[in-house]
């Protein structure tokens, strides 16, 4: 094991014999100096792990031996000792970034609890968080092998994104592994009840169901609306639940996560399903039954995403909900600069519709672009880019304002992705749809047992292209790729993250209230 190297720098060293003695006695390598410039000159050429520093020595003070250091090694963590307890010295040496900071006289023990609170305690926490986990994989197990209902698997898909973020900060590669395999276990019995129970829930008088897309504004958002000042709704497209939580600690100096539940898309949970859902209040088969100008089908070369304020009009028009509103979409970043800006005048309206579409954008930019490819490598590295991408956003800056303004507001998403791994062999025809999670199409030729498959649209809401027109949906890691060319599709697409089938990271997305602080 390494052995730790602590330099400390204080005029008086040789009063501090005793405390040196006691911790080399504790297994730390100590060196000693007695002004900041020989300090300065060693650091550079000699790695060090911690540095005590006295705050009152002659010549080189020690606030400025701490800011020469720092130019150098940012990170270096620096423990400031002094004699007073002025506030004015604690406000400069807090300023120029002390890790920790100990009044004289000092006492060994003091020392050694600085040590430990830092140098230790990410290895103590990461310590805590595998023994944590290791408990709770059997009780997730146990879980897993009951009779689930939508609600349980809710509960069990928010404890696994927990322990993958917590498992994430400790590195522990083994411990990461096993929770992976347990989430595609996880996946893999999901996929069991949606065959199970999807249709059933899409039948008319059932009500012992899930809060699915099409019944996300009438149950979730229209109540949300006051008279008194606006709601803002942003729909984040593509925003999986471990993303949000993610980026939900750059919001907490600006709201409180006043209420945090998690829907189900419905099928495919792919944009021009699960989003015109959303906005219309309708599956997509009465969309297109009862609105046929504002349903565009897979075969068509029009954008199929193109009426949803047309949709949203509509569905106030149907409650009789009469509120003022306004939707806009964002698809680059001067766009969204400019919305911003007119956000004052949004103001007077009571609902405020914002579909933000970035984090869809990289999804299929990770897949055809090998650079963001390697940025977003895996799952972990996919949460951090989104969450730099959100932290310098136009989107964040709304948020801001949001919060000086005392406004709330809702953040939620249309569905999930999950980065797939095992190509399922398929064959269609031209017409058969693109996407990699689900097809429909007339001539499917495929393993039954390798998929959910509706023979009959209809009993899932959904329209056909065809009269003889089936869906078929892949589970757990599976994209489907053609017999001709096989190959290619199984090595290009392989680890890309992709939508519309069935897994919690799809079809449980993240619905949020924002409360201003």
């Amino acid at each position: 094991m390494k052995q730790t190297k602590i330099l400390w720098i204080d005029d008086e060293i040789e009063i501090l014999k005793s405390h040196i003695l006691f911790l080399e006695q504790k297994g730390y390598n100590v060196r000693a100096l007695n002004n900041g410039m020989d300090a300065i000159e060693l650091i550079d050429v000699e790695r060090f792990d911690i540095v005590f520093l006295d705050e009152n020595m002659p010549g080189l003070s020690g606030i400025e031996t701490l800011e020469k250091i720092k130019i150098n090694h940012p990170q270096m963590p620096i423990v400031m000792i002094t004699k007073s307890e002025e506030e004015s010295i604690m406000e400069d040496a807090i300023g120029s970034n002390i890790d920790d900071y100990l009044i004289k006289p000092v006492k060994p023990y003091q020392i050694l609890l600085s040590l430990k609170k830092n140098l230790e305690t990410k290895k103590l926490v990461s310590e805590k968080t595998i023994s944590s986990y290791q408990q709770e994989f059997r009780n997730i197990s146990m879980e897993l092998s009951g009779d689930l209902n939508y609600q349980d698997w809710i509960t069990i898909y928010k404890k696994l994104v927990h322990w993958e973020l917590s498992l994430d900060t400790s590195q522990d590669e083994n411990m990461l592994e096993i929770l992976m395999q347990q989430k595609e276990e996880a996946n893999a019995l999901f996929g069991k009840y949606i065959k199970r129970n999807y249709l059933d829930w899409q039948k008319e008088g059932n009500s012992n169901i899930p809060l699915l897309s099409n019944m996300l504004l009438k149950k979730k958002v229209f109540p949300a609306i006051e008279d008194i000042k606006p709601t803002f709704l942003f729909l984040i497209d593509n925003l999986r639940y471990d993303q949000w939580k993610s980026i939900e600690p750059l919001l907490e100096p600006y709201f409180y996560s006043d209420k945090e539940d998690l829907y189900y898309s419905i099928l495919p949970s792919a944009t021009q399903y699960s989003r015109n859902a959303i906005f219309a209040g309708m599956m997509p088969l009465d969309i297109q039954k009862r609105l046929p100008q504002f349903w565009v089908d897979e075969n068509e070369t029009a954008a199929k995403n193109s009426f949803e304020e047309e949709l949203l009009e509509n569905l106030f028009n149907r409650y009789s909900f009469d509120a003022s509103f306004s939707y806009h979409k964002v698809l680059n970043m001067d766009f969204a600069k400019r919305l911003l800006d007119k956000f004052p005048n949004l103001m007077n309206n009571q609902l405020n519709v914002i579909v933000y579409n970035f984090v869809d954008m990289l999804s299929h930019a990770r897949t055809d672009i090998e650079i963001i490819r390697e940025l977003a490598e895996d799952e972990s590295a996919y949460r951090s880019l989104t969450r730099s991408w959100f932290e310098h956003s136009p989107l964040f800056d709304m948020l801001k304002y949001l919060s000086e303004k005392g406004v709330n507001a809702i953040i939620t998403t249309d569905h999930g992705s999950i980065r797939v791994k095992n190509p399922v062999q398929i064959v269609g025809d031209k017409a058969t749809s693109s996407n990699l999670r689900y097809k429909t199409g007339k001539s499917l030729a495929y393993n039954p047992k390798e998929v959910f498959e509706i023979r009959k649209p209809h009993e899932a809401n959904l329209p056909k292209q065809q009269i003889t027109s089936s869906f078929i949906f892949a589970q757990k890691t599976d994209f489907f790729a053609y017999k001709n060319n096989y190959n290619h599709y199984a090595a290009h697409y392989k680890n890309t993250f992709q939508h519309g089938g069935i897994s919690l990271e799809e079809m449980l997305i993240p619905f949020v209230f924002l409360k201003a602080r």
